[in-house]
């Protein structure tokens, strides 16, 4: 006979996995009615601890998971290279795994890390996770002692420690370096429209125009789905053929190299004519003709911070440990040559 387990109690009452832990050590935190429901059925269900996995989970592992959204993202690998050092020089391993933007598999992968694996783990929320807005599979796991450092794409509504890029400022800052150095009709692409850090560019985007007294042209704002990524170019022909744009914000490096193929294909000269400005500072960027400017949003220096608060919270005693905060890295324009050069006096 199949062993009953506190994830059997919790779907017979469609409860979380947290609340039945709870229930079965007697917790103020839980209804004195939902207590003696839960420890009647396990009582009745011969239900007992698994106190080898209790004892794996209390455990050190020394070794620190991390859930990454998809792996071709340059800037996500740079995220790794950052909690890679700062793990190495601590003396902690790293299990990676992948969500591929699903919000089950995420699930899945959380409840197998937490499961005596590891001892902490960081994150970049799947696409699918924000577009449910269901989180209940992050406070579960807090609650049950496995600590959460997020980064990126963060939850707001779960209580733990973040590190996010300023992407409404790195978009101001991007349409103020286009508008100084000559250009007026600013054209934004976005393959994120989904994502809060898409809807932060975008703000950041109008909010810049507002700053460098251009009218807004909603005309000029251009969402296009990830996956289209092969048809970039064919979207945004037709776009660049009707409306007068000579300046392009992208908030992925891909849809900016697209754009800028597009431009020179109408007969733009880049940057003496018309310029382009992608978020992350990735690999297509360097190698891209021209080489692409872009808003940096220091992967690396985001995977570090993130290991070190997540370590911090592993190793300090109870007393030391600080409040749940939210970091913001600064972003910074590299300048190359898909944009003119900005003097500012």
């Amino acid at each position: 006979m199949k062993r009953l387990t506190i994830k059997d109690i919790a779907n017979h009452f469609s409860v979380s996995i947290s609340t039945v832990s709870k229930a079965l050590n007697d917790s103020y935190e839980i209804s004195v009615s939902t207590k003696e429901k839960i420890q009647k059925y396990a009582k009745e269900n011969n239900y007992k601890p698994n106190f080898n996995a209790i004892s794996l989970k209390n455990r050190k592992t020394k070794t620190i998971g991390i859930i990454i959204p998809n792996m071709l993202n340059y800037f996500f690998a740079q995220v790794f290279k950052g909690v890679e050092k700062v793990a190495n020089e601590k003396g902690y391993k790293i299990i990676s795994c992948i969500s591929n933007e699903s919000y089950d598999k995420e699930t899945e992968t959380l409840e197998m890390l937490s499961n005596g694996s590891i001892d902490g783990i960081i994150l970049s929320m799947a696409e699918e996770t924000e577009l449910k807005n269901d989180f209940t599979h992050f406070s579960t796991i807090i609650n049950e002692g496995t600590p959460i450092v997020m980064f990126d794409r963060v939850a707001n509504s779960i209580d733990c420690d973040k590190v996010i890029a300023n992407d409404f400022d790195g978009a101001v800052n991007a349409v103020k370096h286009l508008s100084r150095t000559g250009h007026k009709n600013i054209a934004f692409i976005s393959t994120l429209s989904n994502l809060n850090i898409g809807r932060l560019r975008h703000q950041g985007y109008v909010k810049g125009l507002e700053n460098e007294n251009i009218a807004l042209n909603t005309d000029l704002i251009i969402n296009i789905k990830e996956d289209d990524y092969k048809e970039y170019e064919n979207i945004l022909t037709p776009i660049f053929t009707e409306k007068n744009i000579d300046a392009v914000i992208a908030t992925d490096e891909s849809s900016a190299i697209a754009a800028m193929k597009v431009a020179i294909r109408k007969g733009h000269k880049i940057p003496d004519d018309f310029s382009v400005i992608a978020f992350s500072n990735g690999i297509l960027a360097r190698h891209s003709s021209p080489k692409l400017t872009t808003v940096s949003q220091h992967g690396e220096q985001m995977g570090a911070t993130a290991a070190e608060r997540l370590i911090d919270k592993l190793e300090l005693a109870e007393e030391e440990k600080q409040e749940s905060e939210t970091i913001v890295i600064k972003t910074d324009i590299v300048e190359r040559k898909s944009t003119k050069p900005l003097f500012l006096n």
